[in-house]
């Protein structure tokens, strides 16, 4: 029953938040760091992020080969470092099949400088000089995002790449330990929230962890998500803005659920759900337009 609730679910992706009730203004959380104008998912993001006045920011983790835990979107490392330059012959460049010591040799910013993918090095938004600084950037351990997270009072999003699904391998069951572990450590309890499109690893999470808040990442919305989201003791569902309504949003607030839309970086589509008061947190690339459609 579940594995196949799980496919629909699939098929359709600041300080204490409110377990119920309407949502004064949403949190402002930055995807991948402020990555338009910062190198997605490094240090450099998460202090852009803060910068620019997000509440928090939203990273992904995956695992490397021996078992560290490391911040890459991507099942592979050839769109944001220069691993195919530096490791010609490791084809298709997973980050699964390299070590943290390799890892940390690549470089995880020039991609950036020289792609300019959101256009704000062309309109000076990003200057010369930060750009300079971005070449170099490494990719981040788990410990080192949680670290600078709490040193920049900003609430974390941690996103946890699996296999939906598939059932729970002993690498996904290990990855979850070791994040509710870290967060634990640094008493990050009531500042991280863990998301997933592998809802195992989040029935899991709950089971090992139950005071660390879990979210489902989904596509879509069926009419039976309340109830499968209750079942999985999941504390949050984070639907696409594509999958989004607002009566949607009244319906999981209801049920006790937090809200978080992503990836809206449309200025109107962030103005339209700024002011929804079913809308626990966005998340964009942009956090400085999410920034003054608020006023903070």
């Amino acid at each position: 029953m579940w594995p196949l609730l799980g496919l629909a679910f699939l098929l359709g992706g600041a300080g204490e938040e409110p377990k119920g009730g309407a949502v004064a203004t949403p949190l402002n959380i930055a995807h991948r760091g402020a990555r338009s104008v910062a190198p997605e998912n490094t240090l450099a993001a998460a202090r852009a992020a803060a910068a620019l006045g997000a509440d928090g920011w939203e990273f992904d983790v995956r695992r490397t080969a021996d078992g560290e835990l490391v911040l890459v979107h991507d099942e592979t490392l050839t769109r944001t470092t220069n691993a195919r330059d530096l490791f010609p012959d490791r084809s298709p460049w997973r980050v699964a099949e390299f070590t943290l010591a390799e890892i940390r040799t690549l470089d995880a910013g020039s991609w950036f400088v020289r792609e300019d993918p959101y256009g704000t090095l062309r309109s000076g938004e990003v200057s010369a000089a930060a750009a300079r600084a971005f070449r170099g950037e490494r990719v981040p351990i788990l410990r080192e995002a949680l670290l600078l997270s709490r040193e920049l009072g900003l609430w974390v999003n941690i996103e946890l790449k699996g296999a939906p699904l598939a059932p729970l391998s002993p690498d996904r069951r290990a990855t979850v330990e070791e994040v509710a572990a870290a967060v634990r450590e640094l008493g990050m309890e009531d500042r991280v929230l863990i998301s997933s499109f592998d809802h195992e690893m989040i029935r899991h999470l709950k089971a090992v962890a139950p005071g660390i808040p879990g979210a489902l990442l989904t596509t879509v919305l069926p009419p039976s998500a309340v109830d499968y989201a209750r079942a999985l003791r999941a504390d949050a569902v984070n639907p696409s803005l594509e999958a989004y309504t607002p009566e949607w949003g009244h319906r999981l607030q209801e049920a006790g659920l937090r809200v978080y839309v992503w990836t809206v970086d449309d200025p109107a589509a962030l103005g339209k759900l700024a002011a929804d008061p079913h809308v626990t947190g966005l998340i964009t690339d942009w956090p400085q337009r999410l920034r003054a459609i608020l006023g903070r």
